[in-house]
């Protein structure tokens, strides 16, 4: 599908008069920073440390979930039980520390470039991700400053209720003063498109991970990249009204 068509699709979808991009909301893990295959791994350890399994490819099933929804949910699955918010925050803290231990995340090939451009479009660009680990947010702080601040970030410690519910990107909206129609998401993940979709908002999915582009459709995509060096190529197209 053309990058028009798709936006003709999205406003005919929900009923929008119009399309007027005024800001993008990115989230962070295989979108920003190359750091899934690490999650996989930690993800994996982590659990089975516990005595719950998780294979490395459920850590993309699940991504965009709050840690300590994640877990929770594993429990009920195996164990058939309820887990306090002691024990899972617990767990998702010895899941953090076993993530800490990994060789440090790259940037998402192109991402930096296409931040730059957004900016110099004028739109405001925001992270909107599960994670609450404060190293991982003053690293976003750090690697992208200029192009990041910490009022147009909303984690894990905002919301109540994760991805794949909308809340994340309503907090997002919020914090950026947009309305849907004036809101890009960027995701990777089907849960934070299921979560990006709920809230109404043009969502591009960036498959950099193993799972089919069928599984990114299915949660309703609005537009699918290969890579984010696509996007970016494409960036000023998407633009053009």
């Amino acid at each position: 599908m053309g990058h028009q068509q798709a936006i003709n699709e999205y406003a005919r979808k929900h009923g929008f008069q119009q399309f007027c991009p005024k800001a993008v909301f990115f989230d962070m893990d295989g979108v920003i920073y190359d750091s899934m295959p690490n999650h996989a791994k930690s993800w994996h350890e982590a659990m089975a440390h516990y005595g719950l399994v998780m294979p490395p490819e459920g850590a993309y099933q699940y991504e965009g979930m709050r840690g300590v929804e994640t877990i929770k949910l594993l429990a009920r699955q195996q164990w058939q039980r309820e887990l306090s918010d002691e024990e899972a925050k617990e767990m998702y803290a010895y899941k953090s520390a076993t993530y800490a231990a990994c060789p440090p995340a790259s940037q998402m090939p192109g991402v930096k470039t296409l931040m730059q451009q957004i900016k110099a479009d004028g739109l405001k660009i925001c992270v909107v991700t599960g994670s609450g680990q404060h190293t991982l947010l003053d690293k976003l702080l750090t690697d992208f400053e200029g192009l990041l601040t910490e009022e147009l970030i909303v984690t894990a410690f905002d919301v109540k209720h994760g991805k794949p519910s909308p809340e994340p990107y309503i907090a997002g909206m919020q914090k950026a003063g947009t309305q849907p129609w004036e809101s890009i998401v960027v995701e990777n993940a089907p849960l934070g498109v299921r979560a990006a979709i709920a809230a109404r908002c043009f969502t591009i999915a960036v498959n950099t991970g193993p799972l089919p582009d069928a599984a990114l459709q299915s949660e309703g995509a609005d537009l699918i990249f290969s890579k984010m060096t696509d996007l970016s190529d494409q960036w000023s197209q998407l633009l053009k009204r």
